[in-house]
């Protein structure tokens, strides 16, 4: 008799379900973690309790629901895309109305032992219905005109309310990965190739109108992109941020100062040195290597899920875990341009490592998703 009969016939199904898990996946998540949960004792100063100790309950307790999700099948997860989708939607127009205020923004929800963040959910939540969407749509109408205005509306909609808030980083995660997940689908690289064409034509146009009659934008908007592209103009106004940041990134050299050594975050001269710009002090306490090290982590977190999404025989399945694998990239891409000066500063978290709640339970939860198409699939 082989091992996978013997766990067949003799294994209760609750605890086969817990050797089929993805532990590799697992473990990676855990690493990155505990080196978010290290960071936010630096910054801090060595004191845990202010930002470690309930980023540690956080992730037990997104741990739980990965671990739960990943025993739910993959069937139950896939008729509840358009609920999950409906709740995030709800949420996000409620925001509108009883939204807490901070940083200039609008974004959560006070739900008493937390602040929700909507966004957050919609990035999943967004991902599940177009998965079920194409799943459900035949694939000789996948490129249609008349097929594709369902997931431009289910991507514009709640763009759109984000941008209310204002928050540019989220809506911009919704967008492209609601543009990626309609690829990963098979729509028609056309459609694309003729949206980043009049992308640049409206980029062109921008510049091209400064100092005009027919001027597209603010001044001030002017001068943040001036900024954006040449921050040492203006070092210590518009671009103070983005160049202590660059100072952080850079001083680390190979192998950093040393853990808690970091001058640039413990002399207050980085700016949210606890959440978007986390990475900066990781970089000058551990140097390159620490960097690259972290780098590879997220590396292998994409590498596992693609091969699981690979081993999938459900389109749902295969899409729902691409369209979480670009999620994940997406969050630590698009810190990582921003906090080196490669994008605007937009206000993206580094996933699982920054501080905050929403942003890591709901990405612990994505990835029990992929655990349940992981446990699930027919062996």
């Amino acid at each position: 008799m082989s091992y996978l009969e013997y766990q067949v016939k003799y294994v209760p199904s609750g605890l086969r379900k817990v050797l089929y898990l993805h532990w590799p996946l697992i473990l990676l998540v855990t690493a990155v973690a505990a080196i978010g949960v290290l960071m936010l004792t630096s910054v801090a100063g060595g004191d845990m309790s202010r930002w470690a100790e309930p980023q540690m309950v956080r992730f037990g307790l997104g741990f739980t629901l990965m671990i739960a999700a990943a025993m739910i099948p993959l069937w139950f997860w896939r008729n509840m895309a358009g609920v999950a989708y409906a709740v995030a939607l709800v949420l996000l127009i409620l925001v509108e109305f009883f939204g807490v205020a901070g940083k200039g923004a609008v974004r959560w929800i006070d739900i008493g032992f937390m602040q929700l963040q909507p966004s957050e959910l919609m990035k999943i939540a967004i991902v599940m219905v177009l998965a079920a969407y194409y799943d459900w749509l035949p694939l000789d109408r996948t490129s249609r005109p008349l097929w594709l205005i369902p997931p431009l509306v289910l991507i514009l909609v709640p763009v759109a309310l984000v941008l209310r808030q204002p928050d540019l980083g989220t809506a911009l995660l919704l967008l492209t990965g609601g543009g990626a997940m309609m690829f990963l689908a098979g729509v028609h690289w056309a459609y694309f190739a003729t949206l980043i064409g009049g992308g640049v034509a409206a980029v062109v146009a921008v510049f091209e109108s400064r100092g005009t009659p027919w001027q597209l934008l603010q001044d001030y908007q002017y001068r943040r992109i001036d900024t954006f592209l040449n921050p040492e103009n203006d070092p210590l106004g518009a671009g103070y941020h983005i160049t202590q940041a660059k100072i952080a990134l850079g001083s680390g050299g190979v192998t950093g100062k040393g853990f808690m050594q970091g001058t640039q975050s413990r002399l207050n001269f980085l700016p949210e040195k606890h959440t978007d710009f986390i990475f900066n002090t990781l970089a000058e306490e551990f140097g390159f290597l620490g960097g690259i090290t972290l780098l590879i982590l997220y590396g292998l977190i994409i590498f596992f899920c693609i091969v699981t999404a690979l081993r999938q025989s459900a389109r749902f399945a295969q899409l729902m875990i691409l369209g979480v694998a670009m999620t994940f990239f997406l969050y630590f891409a698009i810190n990582m341009a921003m906090v080196m000066g490669l994008a605007p500063v937009v206000g993206v978290p580094l996933p699982l490592v920054s501080y905050g709640g929403s942003a890591m339970l709901v990405l612990l939860m994505a990835f029990g998703l992929v655990q349940s198409a992981h446990v699930h699939r027919p062996r």
